[in-house]
């Protein structure tokens, strides 16, 4: 990022999301604004707090795909919460802190694949030693005497005598390198020595570590119990490698790593923020609005934030909020938020050719997205100019007689125009299909007709 202006920001943005140039624009700088900043002096650095921003606009107009696209171009962490699932602390419900919860979860598992990466063929060569291991153990014969044991995957399928000492380790690994045993069953052990965490199956990253004093602690793997689990021996490799590679990590260094990244290039966009503003309550105290707003200052103020991975500061995280503010405006969000979120932009309505760019012109264009799922099953999708405007005009037409959903309307009314077509795409090898005005047509148009049906449908 260091290496990247806000014009270069805007032109990798401009790749995948139609106009919105003042809020890309805004995102742009505000991210450069936070490279720059690392690269003064200490004393002022501390000083230069994040250009926060607030976004207002309708939904599907390209907020939230603002902000994603941007922390993925920085690599940075990145964690997109509505506002509204959020209750004043004390209260059932979720806690503006678990914000930071999830935001240093997200950069420890990029920070953890990545480590593992680092590893692997270091990690594969030691798991590939121990299965060997075990498969000669468990083709040992148990008599003293010489005895014929078959191991399968040889092709002379007589078998071959081996001493006592079991079978030819050279051969059993020759057998596991060209996966002639991947179907064979075999015994492996899981042994103390080995963390078990695996991010293939884990959701609740607190079942890895030990129980915090008090609730907090430096995070530590949680070590398994001595255990033998039978499992085919293309399942033992990959079990086997996970466990080496945990053994070669460092996983303090990674926390380490993970904390630092997520204080210093962690972006969280919160959404539905105007959903927070509604009537003072004149009894008691208003869990889901006000209350959760004081709660989330102290997050844009700059505060630590305790986690299961250690304190995590918030000071130089960036913040994305947005809303549509259609029934509100945000001159009533409480002042001290505001004052936060120094940043404000408008985002505009999509028009008709706003649709029509966004059908073709992104890199991740829905055309394009479909026309590489038919070239899978070998039939040509080609979508003709008026094709591409009578998707985007029920679309629009849509959008004015439901609820305004933006471009995600455009995901519906193209699956219901290729929807046989994805059903019958397998006989279809060879064909070239055209979408044309006609063909959408003839599979909306009865659709919007029946407002009652449309409703339901598109």
């Amino acid at each position: 990022m260091t290496e990247l202006t806000p014009a270069m920001v805007v032109r990798e943005l401009d790749r995948y999301i139609v106009g919105q140039k003042e809020a890309k624009k805004a995102v742009a700088i505000a991210l450069c604004t936070r490279e720059r900043r690392k690269k003064v002096p200490d004393d002022m650095r501390r000083e230069i707090i994040p250009k926060n921003i607030l976004m207002i606009g309708p939904t599907g107009v390209g907020k939230t795909e603002i902000a994603r696209r941007v922390a993925g171009l920085l690599n940075a962490p990145f964690v997109k919460v509505e506002a509204t699932k959020f209750t004043e602390v004390g209260y059932v419900g979720r806690d503006a802190d678990s914000i930071i919860g999830e935001l240093v979860e997200s950069s420890f598992m990029r920070v953890y694949e990545r480590r593992l990466k680092e590893v692997e063929t270091k990690a594969e060569t030691l798991a590939n030693e121990k299965l060997v291991r075990y498969v000669c153990q468990q083709l040992a014969p148990e008599s003293p005497k010489r005895a014929r044991v078959k191991i399968a995957g040889v092709s002379s399928g007589a078998g071959r005598t081996v001493p006592r000492r079991g079978p030819d380790r050279r051969l059993v690994a020759k057998l596991l390198e060209t996966s002639k045993l991947d179907d064979q069953m075999v015994e492996i052990e899981v042994s103390d020595e080995a963390y078990t965490f695996d991010t293939s199956f884990a959701t609740d990253y607190s079942y890895y570590y030990d129980d915090y004093a008090d609730g907090y602690g430096d995070p530590r793997f949680h070590r398994s119990r001595s255990q033998k689990r039978k499992v085919s021996i293309k399942e033992a490799r990959r079990i086997l490698k996970r466990v080496e590679a945990n053994k070669l990590l460092d996983i303090n260094q990674v926390v380490d790593e993970a904390v630092h990244h997520t204080e210093e290039n962690g972006v969280v966009f919160i959404d539905e923020l105007d959903k927070l503003i509604g009537p003072k309550v004149e009894v008691g105290r208003d869990i889901s609005g006000e209350g959760v707003q004081r709660d989330l200052l102290p997050l844009l103020e700059g505060t630590t934030v305790m986690t299961r991975f250690g304190p995590v500061k918030t000071d130089h995280i960036l913040y994305v909020a947005a809303g549509a503010f259609h029934q509100s405006k945000p001159s009533e969000l409480i002042a001290e938020l505001q004052g936060r979120l120094p940043i404000r932009v408008e985002l505009s309505r999509l028009a008709l050719e706003d649709l029509e760019r966004i059908l073709t012109e992104p890199a991740n264009a829905l055309t394009k997205q479909y026309q590489a799922l038919m070239a899978a099953e070998g039939v040509e999708l080609e979508f003709a100019a008026d094709g591409i405007r009578e998707i985007a005009h029920y679309a629009v037409l849509m959008n004015e007689r439901a609820e305004n959903i933006g471009a995600r309307r455009l995901s519906t009314v193209m699956e219901k125009v290729l929807e046989d077509l994805s059903f019958t795409a397998s006989e279809r090898r060879g064909e070239k299909v055209v979408v044309d005005a006609v063909y959408v047509r003839d599979r909306v148009a009865r659709l919007v007709k029946d407002e009652d049906l449309s409703r339901y449908i598109l």
